[in-house]
């Protein structure tokens, strides 16, 4: 009768693993590269420049995205290039304007993205080696996601991880970020195998790294918040109703958080920004919570963006530019914008975190 085999009898020696999986080719053989693991980092986008036609490219690929504008195309399409492309091209790139990066000319997004890959890729070859390959792609824009797995692959990667780097899943980010990736795949010959991360609005790791990130800027402050809002990018309330589950992946991670913080909840706001259109999206809204709270006698407060892992536009631009002034223009005396979670130590830590546990099996 036989018997089970015990699970240490399954452990293979590394060494003699990459052995095994060695490539051993003929010497008329084409060269081929494989065997080692990449990581691609996924974020929204940004417009390569601030000028009309730059951010004019750059909306148009944002805005035609079925993804994120589930209005039916014969209704949209004259909308979008009628109107909103022949507009909102100047508007949005004076906004852009001021929270550019003018030193290395590329928005914030990219500058934070590219060094989260680049600290992600040194963290894992110092335990792993050459065996990885850490690289990053914009969904919109550039880099884009199909020259990023293109480049993996001629590294040798035949097996990637995705990693959309947004903490809340809907299916108007992380959805359409893989779609990228999987419209690429649909071209190779020689696809690699491919997992991809999920969201993690509710790890501990990441919640403990938005306490600690938070923490440290509170104490920074010369004055204490009488209310703290968690504001999340909004989507329109039919994502929800069709069964996105992003509000209620925001909602845990606010509730999560407070928790965390120690904080009362009648001190404490889940809000949603960036509304776009006449539908109704996620609310409450912000902006007109900002002007509540300012117009009801509170004097102090504090925004924090959860959602988004690195500071663009939404938040340098609307978050701690339009919401301030609309708080200090309705009675508001101190107002404070808390960073996201960028490449710092705690940023880091989420990312790696996701990283490794992802990786499991695989390094």
């Amino acid at each position: 009768m036989n018997q089970a085999v015990k699970p240490a009898a399954l452990a293979v020696d590394p060494a003699r693993e990459a052995e095994y999986r060695a490539i051993r080719l003929p010497e008329d053989h084409p060269p081929v590269k494989a065997g080692r693991v990449g990581v691609l980092l996924m974020n929204l986008g940004t417009p390569e420049a601030t000028d009309y036609w730059s951010m004019r490219a750059y909306l148009k690929e944002f805005l035609s995205d079925q993804r994120v504008i589930e209005t039916s195309r014969w209704l949209w399409w004259p909308i979008l290039n009628l109107i909103i492309l022949q507009t909102r091209p100047k508007k949005k790139g004076r906004d852009y304007d001021t929270i550019w990066n003018h030193e290395k000319n590329e928005g914030p997004l990219k500058t934070i993205t590219r060094a989260q890959a680049e600290q992600t890729m040194a963290a894992l070859r110092d335990e792993f080696g050459d065996r990885i390959s850490v690289d990053w792609a914009m969904r919109y824009g550039k880099p884009p996601v199909k020259d990023a797995l293109e480049k993996l692959l001629a590294e040798g990667c035949d097996r990637i991880l995705l990693v959309p780097l947004y903490p809340q899943y809907s299916a108007a980010t992380s959805a359409t970020a893989c779609d990228k990736a999987f419209e690429a795949l649909m071209q190779m010959r020689w696809q690699p195998s491919v997992r991809v991360a999920p969201p993690y609005h509710d790890d501990p790791v990441y919640i403990d790294a938005l306490a600690d990130s938070m923490q440290a800027s509170l104490a920074k402050l010369d004055f204490e918040p009488d209310v703290i809002l968690t504001s999340f990018h909004g989507v329109p309330k039919s994502y929800l109703m069709k069964g996105d589950p992003y509000h209620c992946q925001c909602a845990k991670t606010s509730r999560l958080l407070r928790e965390r913080m120690g904080w009362s909840a009648d001190r404490w706001k889940l809000t949603f920004q960036s509304r776009f259109g006449p539908e109704e999206w996620l609310q409450p809204y912000t902006d007109e919570t900002v002007k509540g709270l300012a117009e009801s006698g509170v004097k102090k407060i504090a925004l924090v963006a959860p959602g988004f892992s690195a500071d663009c536009l939404e938040t340098l631009e609307e978050l701690d530019g339009e919401n301030r002034e609309i708080f200090m223009e309705h009675g508001g005396e101190q107002f404070a914008y808390l960073p996201c979670l960028n490449d710092s130590t705690e940023g880091m830590r989420v990312i790696e975190h996701i990283v490794r546990r992802e990786l499991q099996g695989w390094l």
